[in-house]
């Protein structure tokens, strides 16, 4: 399959170039963006293939940094005239600005991923049939089960980055995800559980029967614990937090506030506190964009900066910062490979990739025995965090009450509220299981959306605030 996406437009690869050089002469930064995209999506639901869509797009970003201000345009037509148009956009953030274009970034001869486009492997005809396959293993394992709903989502895109001094540079970035939902009932009474797995690689591993009837499992085993659950009791606890997907909460509440423009502005709650302890000893967290493979990595960024495994909070201490260009530059810091946007409608800014605490000496076993009355937090759902001030609310999906150090009944309804600073002084015990979710994150920005992984270990938090429906 042809790559190289710059010859669909009507102008010579050199044209290209004197064209970016001759808009960005007075820039402090700035690159065309050029990407093509493909995606495919199917939903299985009640026994039926409920959804189907295939989509192809393609089109140009071109960025003009002078200073803080940006220019940015964008169009689905790879034409001169659209390019013209474009640049008499940007440029206007230049008049009167003479600036000193930044060096490229180092090239890397990394990839974290396969090229190879995963739509149309396997067929259409064989994802129908999986589908239907899942639908009907879960509806013939357990008579509570009451609806079934499986999709299978690929996508595949290619990147180019051409910039003033005529360095260009490409991506190829695969992306597969498989979803199973499960809604169970007990007379008027209905609980769903989920699962959902996925990454930069082919369906392959993903679409065993090994590997779906786990899933499938996993997600009718959440569903038939909520079915069972007692309402969650409130009030300030000591909680655990499992290993993996329960990190969403470190991405949001934390994550965001280490994100260079927010601090930048002094918006996060960790701006000034660079050095700072911001955590209690025994927590660090790193963002890391290398894993192979991996939902949130990337070789390069959207700015064509490598991908790096950065660490952010060491032993407790604030220590760095994700950074893009533009912010790292203003910040007198380094670009972190952290510059990333949703498409080539959008300008980059500071994301994650893969946010994750790193492992410490407890076993969870251990986590869990010393908590002599507890919430046990094993999953969570929906959640709202303010970046200025820290605060958030997180709502469990799965979670049970802790009794004389054993895990005890499952309760529903729980919610965790707090401040991101505060909460990570409060950690007392890091758990020797550090993992990352099975790939199925995505992260929300400025109304732009990139998938990311998010991931910990098993963690003990002392005195936390804990909502419940308890009567």
């Amino acid at each position: 399959m042809k790559t190289d996406r710059l010859a669909n437009f009507d102008l010579s690869e050199a044209q290209l170039q004197s064209f970016v050089g001759e808009t960005l002469k007075d820039a402090d930064d700035g690159e065309l963006y050029v990407e093509y995209g493909e995606s495919e999506s199917l939903t299985f639901d009640n026994g039926r293939l409920k959804g189907g869509s295939f989509n192809t797009d393609q089109g140009f970003g071109l960025r003009a940094v002078a200073g803080e201000a940006v220019g940015y345009a964008h169009s689905g037509e790879l034409s001169e005239g659209a390019l013209k148009r474009a640049a008499d956009a940007v440029t206007a953030v230049t008049r009167g600005h003479s600036g000193q274009f930044a060096e490229s970034p180092q090239r890397t001869n990394s990839r974290r991923y396969g090229a190879e486009n995963p739509i149309g492997m396997p067929s259409f005809e064989d994802k129908v049939a999986l589908l239907g396959e899942i639908d009907a293993y879960l509806r013939a394992k357990d008579s509570k089960v009451r609806q079934v709903t499986a999709s299978i989502n690929a996508s595949w895109k290619v990147v180019e980055i051409i910039r003033a001094d005529g360095m260009r540079m490409q991506d190829i970035r695969p992306m597969t995800r498989i979803n199973i939902s499960v809604v169970t009932g007990d007379g008027a009474k209905q609980e769903n559980g989920s699962y959902g797995v996925g990454g930069r690689r082919p369906f392959d591993e993903f679409l065993t029967e090994e590997s779906w009837k786990y899933g499938a499992d996993e997600a009718l085993r959440q569903a038939l614990v909520n079915l069972s659950a007692n309402a969650a009791p409130a009030g300030a606890m000591d909680v655990v937090l499992g290993s993996g997907w329960p990190g969403v909460m470190l991405h949001e509440a934390v994550g965001h506030g280490l994100e260079g423009d927010f601090n930048r502005k002094k918006t996060s709650a960790f701006a000034g506190l660079m050095g700072e302890m911001v955590a209690a000893k025994g927590v660090t967290v790193v963002d890391d964009g290398t894993i192979d493979g991996a939902r949130g990595s990337i070789t390069i960024d959207d700015e064509g900066t490598a991908a790096g495994y950065n660490v952010l909070i060491d032993d407790g201490k604030l220590v760095g910062y994700m950074q893009d260009r533009q912010n790292a530059r203003l910040m007198g810091m380094k670009a972190t490979g952290n510059g990333r946007r949703e498409s080539y409608a959008h300008a980059p800014m500071p994301r994650m990739t893969n946010t994750y605490m790193l492992s410490g000496d407890k076993t969870p076993e251990e986590i869990i025995a010393s908590v002599k009355r507890g919430l046990y937090a094993v999953s969570f759902g929906g959640g709202q965090v303010d970046i200025t001030s820290g605060k958030f609310v997180f709502g469990c999906t799965e979670a049970y009450m802790i009794e004389d150090g054993k895990i005890a009944a499952p309760v529903k309804g729980a919610m965790l509220i707090g401040n991101g600073p505060d909460a990570m002084r409060r950690i007392t015990m890091v758990g020797n299981d550090s993992k990352l979710d099975t790939g199925i994150g995505n992260c929300g920005k400025g109304g732009q959306w990139v998938p990311v992984g998010v991931g910990q270990p098993h963690l003990r938090m002392n005195d936390v605030t804990v909502g419940g429906t308890q009567a």
